[in-house]
């Protein structure tokens, strides 16, 4: 039976930053979203606050960031105090590995409304407002999505249904969508209740982030853009919620913080309770969660939006093969694989800050006595200024070739327990695949001192350090390049550049060559034991190799990520 005409490629359910995130993704790529959010207009009070270095790369590779960028202030410093000031542990990551200031605050419904303004670019896109979501139907080689359509007061218009090959539920931490799918929702929800408030023409002055451990009631300050400052504050178990909606009440929270409180504008405030959840599966057929719908973080580490982002961003490029007829089914199946145990470890990492905040009198005197302590040793100071506490994203299993195996769907960590192989020197142990690739600024024939993704595109890269990454490719290898429009990418010192563009020109098939003038991929190829890199549309790398084996690296991930040979159908 032949699929019917649908209305869409994807419907993507509710209009927060993930679901518009996927959607811009889809678009930058070709095909088609619709958006249905239940809400009459996008949602106009703060949540999230931080946004990190990873989500800047989601978001240019969407062709967004320059729009979101001015409602931003880089480099967010994060510093946890005591209840007298003491400074416990400060958090201040210089590096930019990724081509970005660490960590970013902003204004998440500025931002939002960019996403969603974004969406107009792409002619098949439409973000439908008023729509509530009653009904899902997996046909097989389709999805159906029922909604009510309703008025400005709640009342239903009409029912109405949109088709698609896929749907994705994004609308929060109640999801429907997962609801529908009858997957468990494992993890916890502390009683713990906060209030948050927002004030305009910030009173306070001081930028980045104060997170206050004071065991009378502990607290959180932010500097954010546009002169907004930001407290929340914990309520004790004995104080109902309704007892923020007396402003003497919420003077008194702001009193030491600020001469006069009465005085403050306030333009948001809001009660909340941290969740720790996160689904048991992100899919189930041809319907996907992804962030809040998948899982529920408290907000310490400001990884709630960014998780968010991340699963948008391994879904997109996803879904985008498979339409793309580029990959079989079973890709998809590699986006819970991938993105479930990061989510789970960003939440434990969350509760375990949680529960140094809220630490009592005596658990407080320890812990600022072990803070102290730690602070005086390089190493462990570290650990906390440069964020090695938050785990990167590694993926472990899914679309990854292991490096010293060679075996498609799995990657180790490192080959500590030996070398990689005996006639290969290299100063480090730690494999890189399953990793995100650095992203220094580059130079080439074409452009001067840009970002590498500008250079490398949205897709596939194949990219070998010093050589032609042709040189060991077989013409069937070379048929899958083309077949799945792989970029050929050679690193050289920018002393070498211009003997490579002459060197490579007669290649068997066309090589961007890339001058590394502040010598970063020098310095990553240096220590990885590896001389060719194959890295995936989201910039992971799926495969490390020694340039000889590069053939052989090709076709474990064809079979890692159930690629398709031949020419597209």
């Amino acid at each position: 039976m032949s699929t019917p005409t649908l209305d869409t490629d994807v419907v993507v359910i509710g209009a927060g930053p993930v679901g518009l995130t996927l959607a811009n993704l889809i678009g930058v790529r070709g095909h088609r979203a619709v958006v249905l959010e239940a809400r009459q207009e996008l949602i106009d009070y703060p949540r999230g606050v931080g946004l990190d270095d990873e989500a800047i790369r989601t978001l240019s590779t969407a062709g967004l960031w320059e729009r979101v960028q001015p409602f931003t202030v880089p480099h967010h410093v994060v510093r946890l105090v005591n209840g007298t000031g003491q400074v416990l542990a400060t958090n201040d990551p210089t590096t930019e590995e990724f081509g970005h200031p660490r960590k970013h605050g902003f204004i998440q419904p500025l931002v939002d409304k960019e996403l969603a303004a974004g969406l107009g670019r792409f002619a098949g896109h439409e973000l439908r407002f008023g729509h509530r979501v009653t009904g899902l139907e997996d046909r097989g080689d389709h999805v159906a999505v029922t909604a009510e359509r309703l008025d400005a007061d709640g009342a239903v218009l009409e029912t109405v249904t949109v088709t698609g090959r896929y749907a994705v539920g994004c609308e929060g931490g109640s999801s429907f969508t997962r609801k529908w799918m009858g997957v468990e929702f494992e993890g916890k929800s502390p009683s713990t209740r906060w209030v948050v408030v927002d004030v305009a023409d910030d009173p306070v002055g001081t930028p980045s982030v104060y997170l206050g451990a004071d065991p009378r009631r502990p607290y959180v300050s932010i500097g954010l853009p546009q002169g907004v400052r930001r407290w929340e504050f914990m309520l004790h178990d004995d104080e109902p919620t309704d007892l923020v909606d007396d402003r003497a009440f919420m003077d008194s929270l702001l009193r030491r913080h600020v001469p006069d409180p009465s005085a403050l504008k306030i333009i948001n405030q809001r009660t909340f309770t941290h969740h720790g959840r996160v689904a048991a599966t992100f899919r189930k057929g041809r319907v996907f969660l992804a962030g809040d719908a998948a899982h529920l973080m408290p907000v310490w580490l400001g990884q709630g939006w960014n998780s968010g982002v991340r699963d948008a961003t391994n879904l997109a490029w996803k879904l985008t093969a498979v339409l793309n007829g580029d990959a079989g089914d079973a890709l998809l199946d590699t986006y819970t694989t991938e993105r479930r145990k990061h989510a789970a470890d960003m939440i434990d990492v969350n509760m375990t800050a949680g529960t140094v905040m809220k630490m009592r009198p005596l658990g407080g005197w320890l812990r600022d006595r072990t803070a102290s302590a730690l602070n005086l040793v390089p190493t462990w100071k570290s650990y906390f200024t440069e964020l090695r506490f938050k785990p990167m994203p590694r993926y472990a299993a899914g679309v990854v070739v292991d490096q010293v195996t060679l075996t498609p769907g799995t990657a180790r960590a490192s080959f500590k327990d030996g070398k990689l192989f005996p006639f290969v020197d290299s100063a480090g142990s730690a494999s890189p695949v399953g990793l995100q690739f650095i992203q220094p600024r580059v130079t080439t024939n074409e452009a001067r001192d840009v970002l590498l993704d500008e250079v490398t595109g949205d897709w596939w890269t194949l990219a070998s350090w010093g050589g032609d990454p042709t040189a060991h490719l077989t013409a069937a290898d070379l048929a899958f390049v083309r077949r799945h429009r792989i970029r050929l990418v050679s690193f050289v010192p920018e002393t070498q550049r211009e003997w490579a563009e002459k060197r490579f020109a007669g290649s068997p098939a066309p090589v961007t060559v890339v001058g590394d003038p502040s010598g970063a991929l020098k310095n990553w190829f240096d220590v990885r034991a590896c001389g060719t890199v194959v890295l995936r549309p989201d910039r992971f790398v799926a495969a490390a190799c020694l340039t000889q084996q590069t053939s052989t690296a090709l076709a474990a991930l064809k079979r890692a990520g159930a690629l398709a040979e031949g020419v597209p159908a």
